[in-house]
């Protein structure tokens, strides 16, 4: 069976955990910052686990993560 590509711009922002849930970083931290007040961007530096519903087809860009 022939390798599978991998989505270029999936695999620069998913990574997979030890239990093989997708871990993704926060939207909405690129620009525009000066309105947004320090405590919701020190929160946007967090990473966060991606939808259970998305899970799946996340999984299928990345298949050798």
């Amino acid at each position: 069976m022939p390798k599978i590509k991998t989505h270029s711009s999936s695999k620069k922002r998913f990574n997979l955990t030890g239990t093989g849930k997708v871990k993704r970083s926060k939207a909405y931290k690129s620009h525009i910052l000066t309105k947004k007040t320090s405590k919701r961007k020190r929160n946007l530096r967090k990473s966060t686990i991606a939808s259970t519903a998305n899970e799946s087809v996340i999984k299928m860009l990345i298949p050798y993560k």
